[in-house]
């Protein structure tokens, strides 16, 4: 007796793309954001902002699903607009940030990851932010050495001190690991010395030259002999091209 074969599974529907708010005060962030996140099925920029207060204000317009946030913006900033924006979606801090009191403050008001430009790549940005969407904290290396120098720097001379749980592994060698899984080679790809990754830092943090100059204790046309070799390592003519591609937004 034969038997009848059930009929087949009708396929899944396509999920809906994850409804992003992108609140920086770098438009060049902003647009490169816009455009990779807006580009994919997955995902869609649903509006920007450039201050905590136009966060708060999109985000109860639009009720996105997550907020990628900056740290430092005029006028309201990302710490103190954080405990808002929780109240209306998981948010994901997108920042050049990682000063170890700024991610521990970040953390302990809500914020669900804490990824540091050009620690990671589109996909991992995707898969983290989908994740702190479903209650999955995510850090990149960045935020998570300042993190474990903290706990290093509290922990009683007899304790060996733990990894956070977020790393992923609650053991010393998990630091390691992170780093590796999360891009740690994205910039090394370009090949900069020490002294023009400090200065495509600078740049890409919207400083001038004259206050490169100031923060490096060197002339303007030293920065500007930095830049030049900087701009044709990135293969780049222009600032906002440069910080872009050192941000991993284009």
């Amino acid at each position: 007796m034969q038997h009848a074969h059930p009929w087949p599974e009708a396929p899944s529907p396509p999920r809906p793309p994850l409804r992003l708010l992108v609140a920086d005060d770098n438009p060049v962030v902003r647009a490169g954001l816009t455009v990779l996140l807006s580009a994919r099925e997955d995902t869609t920029v649903v509006a920007e902002a450039s201050d905590g207060r136009e966060a708060y204000e999109a985000a109860l317009r639009h009720r996105p699903d997550v907020i990628l946030l900056d740290v430092r913006m005029p006028g309201v900033d990302g710490i103190s607009a954080l405990p808002h924006l929780v109240r209306l979606a998981p948010v994901m801090m997108l920042t050049y940030s990682h000063e170890t009191e700024t991610v521990r403050e970040a953390l302990r008001l809500g914020a669900g990851g804490y990824l540091v430009h050009g620690e990671f790549t589109t996909e991992q940005l995707v898969r983290a932010v989908r994740d702190v969407r479903e209650g999955r904290p995510h850090v990149t290396p960045g935020a998570a050495k300042a993190l474990l120098t903290e706990l290093r720097a509290n922990a009683p001379a007899h304790a060996k001190p733990q990894v956070p749980y977020f790393l992923g592994e609650n053991s010393p060698q998990a630091l390691s690991q992170l780093q590796s899984s999360m891009g740690q080679s994205f910039r090394s790809r370009f090949r900069l010395s020490a002294r023009e990754a400090e200065i495509m830092d600078l740049i890409a943090s919207g400083m001038t030259n004259q206050q490169i100059a100031a923060a490096c204790f060197i002339s303007e046309k030293t920065v500007k002999n930095h830049i030049n070799r900087i701009f044709a390592k990135l293969q780049t003519t222009t600032r906002s091209q440069a910080a872009a591609k050192w941000l991993g937004v284009a």
